[in-house]
């Protein structure tokens, strides 16, 4: 029987390398005839990334899957999206010397793995010309939803056909009719990475790669982004394969996970609001203030993942959050909530937009009447999240949407080998 061996190369941060991990794991579990890699990247985005390689080491995989840390680049450009780009030509030296020997050991032994294909982060396309040299096809693996995808070839069709300068956005007043989303976007609200000229050039290569591509595996399912998906399937870009909800099923035994799950098991079902904004989410502090007035005042019972504004990406512990948060506020929420200091939860609340007020902060009365209106028990909100819950287990279950996704994708990568 032959053995397909997939190489997974994921941008190094948290947010990236825990899909791209539960992927390969999902593949692997799929059909016993793929095999996967995972090649981690240094140096990592975010100290988050660290912890969990870390814990990769110490866990058992299934069979017929490895990751392996590539050699460290000390040495990179400082600018955001130049360091990108010098990390990439960085490692590929060491990834090329790494899936040599895979190549050649397969070669000698018939029973081993055969090289079948790459699988990059969207922003790792540019090791697209490696899989060309060992001539196997590759995939790109977006940990981000359909609808960014759609986005994303969006604004390169704008910057590459209409010649638009896309960090005029800023303060633009436009709409955006953007095919992957139902109803229009304000361009202000684009990603801030679009408004500066070395970050969204990264945006527009990327998406110009991604049209390269053998196909596109998404972390999302049909039943979630039904129209993004299908507005992406008929636009002539490679394949797509939603393969989602890519979770972490993993439990994290440290003793603060374990307090903060039984704190959790304690509380009455769907009694708790989670606030979490991502691996490398943080705010000023006036914005954080804001936050907490509107947990106190909702008389919520909340978990708030928070981090130092003023640290960016370190750990900091609870002492460190006396002068950002409100006073006394820490007191007087004691039975209400926790105060999660810790990188790597990953989530999100949803909540209608809110327009801001001067200078950018959303204010806390306003915080407080979302949060409220996500808590009420006969909210649709609620209802809505309640019902996609159920549609994303049985997404990946025998028979489901992303279920077939991933058999696609297998085949689609089997029928590569000779």
């Amino acid at each position: 029987m032959k053995i397909a061996e997939l190489i997974f190369i994921p941008f190094p941060a948290m947010g990236h390398v825990v899909p791209a991990v539960e992927t390969a794991k999902l593949l692997v579990e799929f059909d016993n005839r793929v095999s996967t890699t995972v090649l981690l990247m240094k140096p990592a985005i975010d100290s988050s990334t660290i912890k969990y390689t870390e814990s990769l080491a110490a866990s058992t995989l299934p069979d017929r899957m490895r990751f392996i840390e590539l050699p460290s680049l000390d040495e990179l450009r400082s600018s955001k999206g130049i360091w990108l780009d010098s990390l990439i030509e960085g490692q590929k030296p060491h990834v090329k010397e790494f899936v040599s020997k895979i190549v050649s050991k397969s070669e000698l032994s018939p029973d081993s793995p055969q090289l079948a294909g790459f699988v990059f982060d969207a922003f790792c396309t540019g090791m697209k010309d490696l899989a060309y040299e060992f001539g196997v096809p590759w995939y790109v693996f977006s940990s981000s939803g359909a609808a960014f995808l759609g986005c994303l070839f969006y604004l390169q069709a704008l910057h590459d056909e209409q010649s638009v300068d896309i960090t005029e956005f800023k303060n633009s007043d436009a709409e955006l009719e953007i095919p992957s989303f139902v109803n229009p976007m304000a361009a202000r609200l684009l990603p801030s990475m679009t408004f500066r000229k070395d970050t969204v050039l990264v945006l527009v290569g990327a998406a110009r790669r991604l049209r390269e591509a053998s196909g596109i595996v998404v972390n999302t399912f049909i039943e979630l982004e039904s129209h993004a998906v299908n507005s992406l399937s008929k636009s002539g870009i490679p394949p797509l394969y939603p393969v989602g909800p890519i979770v972490n099923l993993g439990s994290d035994q440290s003793d603060n996970n374990s307090e903060i799950m039984e704190w959790l098991d304690d509380q009455p079902p769907s009694s708790v609001v989670f606030l979490c904004f991502g691996s490398l989410g943080s705010f000023c502090v006036d914005q954080v203030k804001e936050i907490a007035y509107a947990l106190e005042h909702s008389g919520k019972q909340f978990l708030w993942v928070l981090r130092n504004p003023s640290k960016g990406d370190q750990m900091e512990s609870a002492s460190d959050f006396q002068e950002t948060l409100p006073e006394g506020f820490l007191h007087r929420t004691i039975e209400l909530g926790r105060l999660v200091i810790e990188l790597g939860l990953a989530g999100e609340i949803k909540i209608d937009y809110m327009e801001g007020s001067d200078g950018g902060i959303v204010s806390a009365d306003s915080i407080k009447k979302g949060i409220e209106g996500i808590m009420e028990k006969d909210s649709e909100i609620r209802k809505r999240v309640k019902n996609m819950s159920e549609a994303s287990k049985k997404a990946l279950t025998d028979g489901g949407s992303s279920h077939s996704s991933l058999g696609r994708l297998i085949a689609d990568v089997m029928s590569s080998i000779p």
